[in-house]
């Protein structure tokens, strides 16, 4: 029986959906970068029910990269889904998300990364955002809204730029909308959170899957969920007595 592989130092977890123009050219961008990092790692594409050549473009780097790995849900669930599965099914000690759309630079990895000697979450702030006004109006709203009914200073909760223990995990509920709330929910499991600008650029090729509605509106309805955690969580200490 051939020895079993040890597990990768590292996990990129990237949602993908309907994002065939992007694919090559962000495994292009995103190996030498992460190869760089010096630690052993794995790949995670989740294509979440895509209905463009996605699949077929994955499948084909796959075959060209031992270190992918493809899941492919059911159907298409929304980025709370696709997240989640790839947070679940990762095996590094140390988690990477970003989109699959190249408006993140993977150049920005190793500089959240080296900030995980003092901090368990490192997030990106797109402080000069490439999106269309709309898009950047309703982001401001919500990300105002949120620091101002959970005590929070996040700039951009929502940036998808991220490194994380794979230990916050199973900290964040598998619920729809709850993507919207990572920084917040780790901070309220005691983990170190810290927020870092990053690049952000146009988007090459595709649309966003986000409008208005499911942007904005809903998450702050799931608002109330997370203010109802913070209410109710148990904060209790305990002492083993002699």
């Amino acid at each position: 029986m051939a020895p079993e592989t040890p597990p990768p130092q590292v996990s990129v977890v990237l949602p993908v959906f309907n994002e065939e123009g992007n694919l090559h050219r962000l495994m292009e961008e995103l190996l030498p970068v992460i190869r760089g990092l010096g630690r052993s790692f794995e790949i995670l594409f989740v294509d979440d029910g895509s209905r463009d050549r996605s699949p077929e473009i994955l499948a084909g780097i796959a075959a060209a990269h031992p270190e992918v790995v493809l899941w492919r849900l059911d159907r298409n669930h929304g980025l709370s889904s696709a997240l989640d599965a790839g947070f679940r099914s990762a095996r590094g000690e140390f988690i990477v998300t970003l989109d699959a759309d190249l408006q993140n630079d993977p150049r920005d990895i190793p500089r959240l990364f080296a900030l995980l000697s003092e901090h368990d979450m490192v997030c990106g702030w797109r402080r000069e955002r490439r999106d269309p006004w709309v898009k950047r109006a309703s982001s401001r709203i919500a990300n105002a809204w949120r620091n101002r009914r959970t005590g929070e200073s996040v700039h951009d909760i929502t940036c998808p730029l991220k490194v994380f223990r794979a230990s916050i995990v199973p900290h964040l509920p598998p619920y729809n909308g709850m993507h919207r709330f990572y920084p917040t929910l780790a901070r309220m499991a005691g983990f170190r959170v810290v927020e870092v600008p990053v690049a952000h650029r146009e988007r090459a090729s595709g649309s966003s899957k986000y409008g208005i509605w499911n942007r904005l509106w809903k998450g702050l309805s799931d608002l109330r969920t997370v203010r109802w955690m913070q209410r109710n969580r148990l904060t209790y200490r305990k002492e083993r007595l002699p």
